[in-house]
C-alpha cells in the first residue's frame, strides 16, 4: 500500500476545461489535518489504506489505532520518523474512540475523519461531523451473501467457501457469511461443504500451516457466541484447540427464517449460515434484503448470469468464481449503511482533496 500510494501524487491530475473568454483549470488541493480511526480486525493495513493516500495527496494525519491493538500504529509511527517524514506531519494517538476518536469529530482544525468499524459508531460519527459540514469516509459492517447456482463448478465453490467466511475467523466487514444456494443443489452443496469446513486447520497464528485463527477477546466470543441460540440448527462444526486462545470452531448453521438474527445481523465470527433459493430473482432477493452491502460472491458458470447478478447485488465489491474483495490497487466500499466513499486503487488519493477550480480571463 505504501509503495502503490507513492505513485498518487502525479496522479492528481487537474482538468482544463475550454470555456469562452479564457482559460479554466481545476487543482487538487489538500483539505489539512485527516483523522483516521482505525479497527482492531486488520489494525496494519486498514491503517495505511487511511494515512498513505491521505499524506499523498499532501494532508497531515493524526491517525488512532483500536484500543486492543495500538502496537502495530504505534511502530509506523515510529518507522514514519526514521523515514524523514517532518515533525507532526504523521502522528499516532492511542486511546479510548470516546475521547479521542470524539476529539477528531468535534475539533475544527481536522477537517476529514476516516472510519473503519460498527455501523452504530459511523452513523455517531456521521452525525458528529454533520455539526461542522466535516467530510467523512466510512467503511462500516457487511452481511454478505455467496450466491451459488447450479451451472456452478460446485466442488469447487463448496470447497473454497470455508474461506470466503473463515479467514482472519470471520473478523472481517467481507465475510461472506450467507451462503445462498440454488434449492435442486442445496443437498450436495452441503455434503461437500462438511469435509471442507471440518478441514479447516485452526490453530496457533504464529504455525505457518495455520487457517484459521483465536477470536479478538473473550467478550467478542460470548457476542458471537450469543448467535447460537438454542432454537438454532446447525449442521456442522469444524475443530478447535484446547488451551489458551479465545476459540471459536467454524460452524454452519441452517436458520429457519431469512428474518432469524444470524442472518440479518452481522456476526463478525466464524459462523456462517445456508439458505436454499429458487432461481436468478429470489437470489437477488435474499442477497439484498439486509441494510449492508459491502462485498458477496457469485457462482456461475453462465458468463451472462455472472454479469446479471453482478449489477443487481447492492454491494460495492464483488467476485464471480472466487472470494476476493480487496485488492489495494482498485476501489473499495459499501453501498446502503456499509459505508460512505471509496478507498485504495488509483483515485485513493482524490477523496482527500477538494477541487479549487481556476478561470483566468483572456479577453
Amino acid at each position: 500500500m505504501l509503495h502503490y500510494s507513492a505513485g498518487l501524487p502525479e496522479r492528481l491530475l487537474g482538468s482544463q476545461i475550454p470555456v469562452p473568454g479564457g482559460v479554466n483549470m481545476t487543482f487538487h488541493e489538500p483539505l489539512g489535518v485527516v483523522g483516521i480511526i482505525v479497527p482492531w480486525n486488520f489494525p496494519m493495513p486498514i491503517a495505511a489504506w487511511g494515512f498513505a493516500p491521505a499524506l499523498a495527496a499532501g494532508n497531515t494525519v493524526v491517525l488512532k489505532p483500536a484500543e486492543l491493538t495500538p502496537l502495530t500504529a504505534m511502530r509506523l509511527g515510529e518507522l514514519a520518523a526514521q523515514a524523514g517524514l517532518p515533525d507532526d506531519v504523521f502522528q499516532v494517538i492511542p486511546g479510548r474512540g470516546s475521547v479521542v476518536g470524539a476529539r477528531f469529530v468535534t475539533h475544527p482544525a481536522v477537517r476529514k475523519v476516516v472510519f473503519t468499524g460498527s455501523t452504530e459508531v459511523g452513523r455517531q460519527i456521521m452525525a458528529g461531523c454533520a455539526e461542522q459540514v466535516k467530510r467523512v469516509t466510512l467503511e462500516l459492517g457487511g452481511k454478505n451473501a455467496n450466491i451459488v447456482f447450479a451451472d456452478a463448478d460446485v466442488e469447487r465453490a463448496a470447497a473454497t467457501a470455508p474461506y470466503g467466511v473463515f479467514d482472519n475467523a470471520g473478523q472481517d466487514c467481507c465475510a461472506r457469511s450467507r451462503i445462498l444456494v440454488q434449492r435442486s443443489i442445496f443437498d450436495r452443496f452441503l455434503e461437500l461443504l462438511e469435509p471442507a469446513v471440518q478441514g479447516v486447520r485452526v490453530g496457533d497464528p504464529a504455525d505457518a500451516a495455520t487457517e484459521m485463527g483465536p477470536l479478538i477477546s473473550a467478550a467478542h466470543r460470548e457476542r458471537v457466541a450469543g448467535f447460537l441460540e438454542p432454537s438454532t440448527k446447525v449442521a456442522f462444526t469444524g475443530s478447535r484447540p484446547d488451551g489458551p486462545g479465545f476459540w471459536f470452531p467454524p460452524t454452519v448453521v441452517l436458520p429457519a427464517s431469512p428474518t432469524d438474527r444470524v442472518v440479518t445481523e452481522e456476526v463478525f465470527g466464524p459462523v456462517v449460515a445456508v439458505l436454499p433459493f429458487d432461481d436468478e430473482a429470489d437470489a437477488l432477493r435474499l442477497a439484498n434484503d439486509t441494510e449492508y452491502g459491502l462485498s458477496g460472491s457469485i457462482w456461475t458458470s453462465d458468463v451472462g448470469r455472472a454479469l446479471r447478478v453482478s449489477r443487481g447485488v447492492e454491494a460495492g465489491n464483488l467476485s464471480v468464481n472466487s472470494h476476493s474483495s480487496v485488492r489495494y490497487w482498485t476501489p473499495f466500499g459499501g453501498f446502503k449503511q456499509s459505508g460512505l466513499g471509496r478507498e485504495l486503487g488509483p483515485d485513493a488519493a482524490r477523496a482527500f482533496t477538494e477541487i479549487k477550480n481556476v478561470f483566468i480571463a483572456t479577453d
